[in-house]
């Protein structure tokens, strides 16, 4: 039987890939740090099917008898230090290659078959817009960017080493349900259904997204295939980050309450970035089922439930 380890399982990434695992016939083996009463009280996380396991990951004793234990033929590692607005930056990112490393190379020792880990367009030259896994240059800009960067390079090593089949998959920028309050698809709805002024940049960014159960079925897609090497998540779309807060808006009536240029753009970021899909589409067989209308419909409408559900329990 496939047995799968999914690390990160309670995060933004890592719980949108529970379904698609047990779906596809895994015993699913999910990694978090939260108590079993923390997990109960959480709707999306209560699946039978589910076994959960509490592990702190930057433990490596903890890490080598959970792989020891559960003995997976598959890992999809999801979990790393991912704060809103200080992971790029953060010393935190190195512990958490260090501990990646040591998973990988726990898996591999213990007999495991297939491993994805999770990387990032943020280990691409920006400065070339147009990302491809095999002719754009790797330049990462950030602290974030660099550690994904070197942990690719040393899954490839244990994969040879050790001979499991692995893949890398760099995500573009993912939004949906349980997306953190101060990103910019969560902080924009948010806004607008308080009908609260929902302060921007100016917009004119223009960017890859991605609705985020797509991409968690094309990471379990990932994790079914046979490919090797960096895999984009993505969908391929160019579109302007003032066309998704305005389709945001033309949904909730309020146009009214975005204040496009309220906010700087940070310093050297790219005007235009944007992935290619070929090896997404082609060789692991994959492609969205979400266009940008329907995920940002499906996403409004999570939000506006959460907000309905908060304000009963007042």
């Amino acid at each position: 039987m496939k047995k799968v380890l999914l690390t990160g399982a309670t995060g933004f990434v890592g719980r949108h890939c529970l379904d698609p695992l047990v779906n596809s016939s895994y015993e699913v083996h999910a990694v978090s740090s939260l108590t079993v009463s923390s997990l109960a009280q959480d709707e999306s996380l209560t699946r039978e099917e589910v076994r959960w396991h509490r592990v702190d990951l930057l433990d490596k004793d903890q890490v080598s008898a959970l792989v020891r234990d559960v003995r997976p033929t598959h890992l999809l590692h999801c979990a790393w230090y991912a704060v809103p607005g200080k992971y790029w930056t953060a010393v935190e990112n190195f512990a958490w290659l260090e501990s990646s490393v040591h998973l990988f190379e726990e898996f591999g020792a213990k007999g495991g078959q297939r491993a994805v880990g999770l990387g990032s367009c943020a280990e691409y030259d920006w400065s070339y817009r147009t990302c491809s896994e095999q002719t754009t240059p790797l330049n990462p800009a950030t602290t974030y960017g660099d550690c994904k960067h070197q942990l690719q390079l040393r899954l490839a090593e244990i994969s040879e080493q050790s001979g499991i089949s692995a893949a890398w998959a760099r995500l573009f920028f993912l939004y949906g349900p349980h997306e953190p309050a101060e990103r910019l698809v969560a902080s924009v709805v948010r806004s607008v259904l308080a009908g609260e002024p929902a302060p921007c940049s100016h917009g004119q960014q223009v960017r890859d997204f991605l609705y985020i159960q797509d991409a968690a079925d094309a990471l379990v897609a990932l994790l079914e295939s046979e490919v090797t090497g960096a895999v984009n998540i993505a969908s391929g779309q160019a579109v302007s980050v003032r066309s998704l807060v305005e389709q945001i808006a033309d949904l909730l009536r309020r146009k009214d309450l975005i204040q496009l240029g309220a906010r700087p753009s940070p310093l050297g970021e790219p005007p235009l970035l944007v992935a290619d899909i070929k090896r997404l589409q082609e060789e692991v067989g994959w492609s969205p089922r979400y266009d940008l209308a329907t995920g940002i419909a499906a996403t409004i409408d999570w939000w506006r439930r959460r907000s309905e559900v908060s304000e009963a329990s007042r």
